[in-house]
């Protein structure tokens, strides 16, 4: 650049940054075209951010609760090792959802050792963090079933506002303690009767009566699983379940899925 080019744009910057305002005149056309441009960003920014705002208050909770079994017997064969990989597959699919109309919340109740716990509290899945359970004690189900129900019908766990629930129960093996009782009034609590539910076999110890009984559904179908690759098989089942429903236009609405169609689904 010349000295005579490098004084002109000297001189031409002065004008621009003083001369026009000084003045009061009017600057060229194209510096009132970058400053609309630069006062319309932030405006565009905050009007972004208010409709992310308007979505995340209008998506609904779509709760989604396991009860699994991890009495000792689910030490054995690699069994506990298979479901705790199973649903942290699963939430991980879940927070990768669209959000938009359906939010899917999940929460898990381990029962075994000390009776049956809230392993993992229902909150969206893009906000929870996966903790492997452990497998020790006897089976419990029985005070599963009440765990759940109070879960299901405290509204301020579960907002009148949120969808359906889906309730997935998990065992190898037969309750130890009275599960007849609470699993009675688990169908015929309001909410808790409307929620869909699956369940799961493993190995050839596990009761399917009681199973059986749990899905209260002459079409349900109890899923039998006698490796690991059969427990992952049945949590992508649930999670393509419910995947389906959180996209459908009303995720009320009950989607049949075979699990046939799993090699068809991208998790």
């Amino acid at each position: 650049m010349g000295w005579a080019k490098y004084q002109e744009d000297i001189v031409s910057r002065w004008v621009n940054d003083n001369y026009w305002g000084r003045a009061g005149g009017k600057p060229p056309a194209s510096a009132v075209a970058e400053r609309e441009i630069g006062a319309a960003a932030p405006k565009q920014e905050e009007q972004m951010t208010k409709l992310k705002e308007f979505t995340m208050s209008t998506a609904r909770p779509l709760p989604v609760i396991v009860l699994a079994d991890v009495s000792g017997s689910m030490s054995a064969n690699g069994k506990i090792d298979a479901l705790n990989d199973a649903v942290s597959e699963m939430v991980t699919t879940f927070a990768e959802e669209d959000d938009s109309r359906a939010e899917i919340h999940v929460s898990v109740i381990a029962f075994g050792r000390g009776g049956a716990s809230i392993h993992t509290s229902l909150r969206p899945a893009r906000e929870t963090l996966w903790v492997p359970m452990e497998a020790s004690g006897r089976t419990p189900m029985g005070e599963a079933f009440d765990l759940v129900r109070t879960m299901v019908e405290d509204r301020n766990t579960i907002p009148s506002r949120a969808y359906r629930p889906t309730l997935v129960l998990v065992s190898d093996g037969v309750p130890t303690d009275d599960w007849r009782g609470p699993l009675a009034e688990l169908l015929k609590s309001e909410r808790a009767s409307k929620a869909t539910r699956f369940a799961m076999g493993i190995g050839a110890d596990a009761d399917h009566e009681t199973l059986t009984a749990f899905l209260a559904n002459d079409e349900g179908r109890v899923f039998g699983a006698h490796e690991a690759r059969e427990i992952k098989n049945f949590f992508r089942w649930v999670t393509m379940s419910v995947a389906t429903r959180s996209r459908s236009t009303n995720p009320n609405s009950v989607v049949m899925v075979e699990p046939t169609d799993l090699d068809d689904f991208d998790f």
